[in-house]
């Protein structure tokens, strides 16, 4: 009886190794870069600020472990500057109190490439309700900060939930954010 079994197996071992020379590749994983249209990356970039405010707003300058999530979110030039604030902050013992908000999103610019992606987008940061003071419990605020602040932000890709990370963020001296 085996005898008889032999030539089947072999044959079904061959044909399914044949077959499978047949069979298409699985599609690859898009990568966080690979955002299908325009509209996609401008939602990630919006999203991205908002995980990053989130994270913001959590921040106790007396724990360095609560700037982790910040950091999350940025890279190159806006993860160093964030690091070395928080970092000084923290030496002078300074309390930061109150929750930032942003609105007026703006997407500007949106740059895809196969191996990352960068988006632009101007906003309107509402810093009102943020109080930070030293040791002696005496406002560092500059009395000239304004509420509102408008910002352009560059966003690069990153291996962040929404793919996108702060790569820089600079004032930008206007009255759109009144």
């Amino acid at each position: 009886m085996i005898p008889r079994l032999l030539p089947l197996t072999v044959a079904l071992v061959l044909a399914s190794a044949a077959l499978s020379g047949c069979t298409p590749q699985p599609a690859p994983t898009p990568t966080p870069a690979g955002f299908a249209t325009e509209d996609e990356a401008f939602a990630a970039a919006e999203e991205t600020y908002r995980a990053y405010v989130d994270a913001l707003n959590q921040v106790d300058l007396s724990d360095p472990e609560t700037f982790e999530p910040v950091y999350a979110w940025t890279t190159g030039e806006a993860n160093a500057g964030a690091r070395k604030t928080f970092t000084q902050m923290h030496a002078d013992q300074w309390t930061v109190t109150g929750v930032s908000e942003f609105d007026n999103f703006t997407p500007t610019d949106f740059s895809p490439s196969k191996a990352a992606a960068t988006v632009t987008a101007e906003l309107c940061l509402d810093v009102t309700a943020v109080m930070v003071t030293d040791a002696d419990g005496q406002s560092v605020v500059p009395s000239t900060r304004k509420d509102r602040q408008a910002a352009i932000v560059t966003f690069n890709t990153s291996a962040t939930p929404s793919g996108l990370a702060i790569a820089s963020s600079e004032a930008k001296d206007d009255s759109t954010c009144g």
